[in-house]
C-alpha cells in the first residue's frame, strides 16, 4: 500500500513538472489580441536603426525581472551570473505576437554584423521551465548567430497556457496547421520576415525536449515556411495526443504514425542515458522524416563513430539523397542524458562535454535550401 501511495505520488509531481496543470483539453487562459495575426511590440514597417533597437533593448532589460541582461552572445561563460555582453552593434530585443490563437512573447537577436543585408532566420523553442534568456545563454545560439550571420528568435511558452511553460506538444489541439501554438510559433516566423530582410528559403525551425517536439510539428505543419528542422531530446510528430500517451511515449517511446507532409531535412541529437524523453524517440524521429520524403526509401546512408576531446564519445548516421543534398542526420551521444550538447553552464538542462549541437545544427541548416 505505501509503495502504491509513493508511486501515485512521483507520478503527480511527474506530471506537473513535465506538463503544468494545462493539460490537453483544459481550458486556456483567454486572450484578446489586438488584431488579427499582429506583432503588439515589433515594427510592421521597417527594421529598427540601431539607437531604435538600443532603445527597444534597453527597455526590455528593465522591465524584465530575475535575470536583467541576459543577452549572452559570448562563447564563453563562468558561472550562470556572469554578465552578459553584447558586441557593438548586435540587439537581443523582445516583441510580442498575436492571433486567434493567442499571444506569446518572444525574444529577437539581430547580430552585429547585420548592416540591412538578408540573412537566415533561425526559431529557437525552449524546453520545459525555461524562458528565451535561459535557452539563449545554455544554448550559446546568439553566439552562433554572430558567426554563421543569422537572425535568431526565441518564443517564450506562456505560463498561462501550460504552468511549467512546457509547449503543448501533446495536445491534439496543437498538432493542426492554423491553429493553436503551432498557428503562433508561425506566425513569429512570418513576423520576423515582415519586418527584417530575411534570406529566401532559409528559415529554420530547432528545439529541445518539448521545444523539440513542437519543432517537428510546426515544421510539418508548415513545411511552406521551414526548410529544415532541429531537434534535441525531442519526440516524432503526433507522438501523443493526451497527457497518458505522452507519458507513454516519453517513458517508453513514440510509434509514431505516418505523416502527410513534404520531408523536410531533419538533424536529430540525443543522449543514450535520457531518463526523461527515452532515446528510441530520436530513432524514430528519423525514421518517420525519412517516411515522409517522397526519396527516403532511396537515401543512402553513411555512419561515423567518434568522441569529442575529454567529452562524450558519439554515433553520428547522416542519409543522402542521389544529388548529394542532405535527407536527415541522427547523433547519439553516448553516456549523455537529458541536456543540450556542447552547452553552457549559464543556462540550464546542458552538458559542456560536446557534441556541440548550437554549431552542428547551423551547419546542417546551412546545407539546406527550401523551395
Amino acid at each position: 500500500m505505501n509503495e502504491g501511495h509513493h508511486w501515485l505520488k512521483q507520478m503527480r509531481k511527474t506530471v506537473r513538472l513535465l506538463f503544468g496543470s494545462s493539460l490537453a483539453g483544459s481550458s486556456r487562459a483567454a486572450h484578446t489580441p489586438p488584431s488579427r495575426n499582429q506583432s503588439t511590440t515589433s515594427p510592421t514597417t521597417a527594421p529598427p536603426t540601431a539607437a531604435q533597437s538600443t532603445k527597444a533593448h534597453a527597455a526590455s532589460t528593465r522591465a524584465t525581472s530575475g535575470r536583467p541582461g541576459i543577452d549572452l552572445p559570448d562563447a564563453v561563460f563562468d558561472t550562470p551570473t556572469a554578465p552578459a555582453r553584447l558586441p557593438p552593434g548586435a540587439h537581443f530585443m523582445s516583441g510580442i505576437y498575436a492571433n486567434e490563437a493567442g499571444s506569446r512573447s518572444y525574444k529577437l537577436y539581430v547580430p552585429s554584423c547585420w548592416k540591412g543585408q538578408a540573412l537566415p532566420l533561425v526559431v529557437m523553442l525552449h524546453g520545459c521551465a525555461q524562458d528565451p534568456d535561459d535557452f539563449a545563454a545554455g544554448t550559446r545560439m546568439n553566439a552562433v548567430a554572430e558567426e554563421r550571420r543569422c537572425f535568431v528568435v526565441y518564443p517564450a511558452q506562456s505560463g498561462d497556457a501550460n504552468s511549467s511553460r512546457c509547449w503543448n506538444w501533446f495536445s491534439a489541439l496543437d498538432q493542426k496547421h492554423g491553429q493553436g501554438e503551432p498557428s503562433i510559433i508561425a506566425g513569429i516566423a512570418r513576423d520576423i520576415i515582415n519586418t527584417y530582410p530575411v534570406a529566401p528559403g532559409q528559415v529554420y525551425v530547432a528545439g529541445m525536449s518539448a521545444g523539440g517536439a513542437m519543432a517537428v510539428i510546426v515544421g510539418t505543419l508548415y513545411p511552406e515556411l521551414f526548410a529544415a528542422v532541429g531537434v534535441h531530446s525531442g519526440l516524432p510528430f503526433a507522438a501523443a495526443r493526451d497527457l497518458p500517451s505522452a507519458l507513454s511515449a516519453m517513458k517508453r517511446g513514440a510509434s509514431a504514425r505516418a505523416v502527410k507532409s513534404a520531408g523536410l531535412p531533419i538533424i536529430v541529437f540525443h543522449g543514450d542515458q535520457d531518463t526523461t524523453v527515452h532515446p528510441a524517440n530520436g530513432e524514430e524521429l528519423m525514421a518517420q522524416g525519412l517516411r515522409s520524403h517522397p526519396l527516403g526509401t532511396k537515401a543512402l546512408p553513411s555512419r561515423l563513430a567518434g568522441r569529442v576531446p575529454d567529452g562524450h564519445a558519439y554515433t553520428r548516421t547522416k542519409h543522402w539523397l542521389h544529388d548529394g543534398s542532405p535527407l536527415a542526420e541522427h547523433w547519439v551521444i553516448h553516456g549523455a542524458g537529458h541536456a543540450w550538447s556542447g552547452g553552457s553552464p549559464a543556462g540550464s538542462y546542458t552538458d559542456g562535454k560536446g557534441p556541440d549541437a548550437s554549431r552542428e545544427m547551423m551547419r546542417f541548416f546551412a546545407t539546406v535550401r527550401g523551395g
